[in-house]
């Protein structure tokens, strides 16, 4: 792996000619006002079709700054010393205890029943990060034929740049934001290319064992400013293992006429959709984004998760908060205080008392998660939302059980495997991480 030993200090283009600042609020934040006078580290990457990789990775370069950020104490507590265990049973449920991470991470600020909220500048939002907390910029050069890193580059002034910064409250190893076009201050709104950003994102990671989320507000979002999440883990989540079965579209052999697979998750708690290859990346992300758009503006909770190196998308309609509100959601699993969004969906949940954590099961996995689920006649309305926005048409013949789409994912995982954690594999019933 490759050590970056110096993480290079902020300093603005004025500081470095030795001139006075014109402007800045003097908090060195992700606003405007210092931002745009600031040097930060900088990844450009490649959306070239086939393009080759340089020597210096993304993950390489994401994992070191992450730990030097961590060395300089700049997490609310440390993950690596949370417990980890791979709960016995056929889905292998993963649970970590984390007591008082629920304490320690900030509060929502919003409503929980409108997946569209405006951008209120007057509550938190990632403007108000300190600089020491983004690892560096992540931008598209287009005619590129090679990704790079350069360890200072000037905020380009056209443009509100993309950044990834840390997750001060982690869940797990190289716990990350990306904040697409952080100064244009969107609120939490999926759209084509901020989730193709995320998908270029996953790719340029080349792990397995790297993978995006996302959170709608409603589904469990706690900041109302356009985000995703991502971290490693070095096991397969149980939602990647699930079987699932092919819908059959009007196109050839059955898929839709940009190449986009559509599959549904069978045999696991929450009904959720799996989108899969496509002509091109940009097919997979405009199929998915248009998905993402109709269940927002239906006001529909949902959560993502990107996987495989961007080649899977997972997408999951919800109901927990509204069950909650409406006092469907038993008093037991209220009393966990676990908000299930999309890691807890995928099948990481994170726990936190101890008794819980000890007590775990596959049952009391599957208790909570299925309160998530959609009903199966609520399922099949919001696919048919789903497919009309996408432009995706199921054939009369419906839900196609093709053996072949139940597959286990561990000799489908390609590209470059980073090794960050000490364990790298979880035996079931055992502690991993003390």
């Amino acid at each position: 792996m490759l050590t970056i030993k110096r993480v290079p200090t902020v300093v603005s283009n004025y500081q470095e000619e030795g001139l006075d600042e014109p402007i800045g609020c003097g908090r060195n934040c992700l606003g405007k006002c210092c931002l745009q006078v600031s040097k930060l580290p900088l990844y450009v990457f490649s959306s070239a079709p086939n393009s080759s990789k340089s020597d210096v990775f993304l993950s390489q370069i994401l994992l070191a700054q992450w730990e030097e950020r961590m060395e300089r104490g700049l997490f609310r507590y440390d993950v690596t010393a949370c417990e980890t265990k791979v709960i016995p049973g056929p889905q292998g449920f993963i649970a970590q205890l984390n007591e008082g991470r629920h304490l320690k991470k900030r509060p929502t600020e919003f409503r929980v029943d409108r997946v569209l909220q405006p951008f209120d500048p007057a509550k938190f939002n990632f403007t108000k990060v300190g600089q020491e907390e983004v690892l560096f910029q992540f931008e598209n050069g287009d005619a590129v034929d090679n990704s790079y890193f350069l360890e200072r580059a000037a905020v380009d002034p056209s443009k509100a740049p993309n950044v990834l910064a840390i997750n001060v409250s982690p869940i797990e190893y190289g716990h990350v934001l990306l904040i697409p076009r952080v100064l244009d201050c969107y609120p939490q709104r999926i759209d084509k290319e901020s989730l193709l950003l995320a998908l270029y994102m996953a790719a340029e990671a080349s792990s397995p064992y790297f993978r995006l989320g996302y959170n709608s507000l409603g589904a469990f979002a706690t900041i109302n400013h356009l985000h995703f999440q991502a971290y490693y883990m070095n096991v397969q989540f149980p939602v990647e293992k699930a079987p699932t079965e092919m819908i059959s579209l009007v196109g050839p052999a059955g898929v839709s006429e940009n190449g986009v697979k559509v599959s549904r998750l069978v045999n696991y708690p929450v009904r959720g959709l799996v989108f899969t290859e496509g002509k091109s990346i940009n097919d997979l992300a405009e199929v998915v984004a248009n998905a993402c758009i109709c269940l927002q503006e239906n006001n529909i909770p949902f959560n993502v998760l990107i996987s495989d190196c961007g080649r899977r998308i997972y997408l999951f309609p919800q109901c927990y908060a509204e069950k909650q509100a409406l006092g469907e959601v038993s008093q037991e699993l209220l009393d966990t205080q676990v908000n299930p969004a999309v890691w807890e969906i995928s099948g990481h949940i994170v726990l936190k008392r101890r008794n819980d954590f000890d007590e775990a099961s596959e049952g009391s996995a599957w208790r909570l998660l299925a309160e998530v689920s959609l009903s199966e006649e609520r399922f099949e309305e919001v696919k048919a939302y789903i497919f009309d926005a996408a432009g995706l048409v199921e054939t009369k013949n419906g839900v196609t059980k093709a053996g072949e789409e139940k597959e286990e994912k561990e000799e489908k995982f390609e590209g470059t495997v980073v090794e960050p954690m000490v364990t790298s594999h979880f035996q079931e019933g055992c502690l991993v991480l003390q």
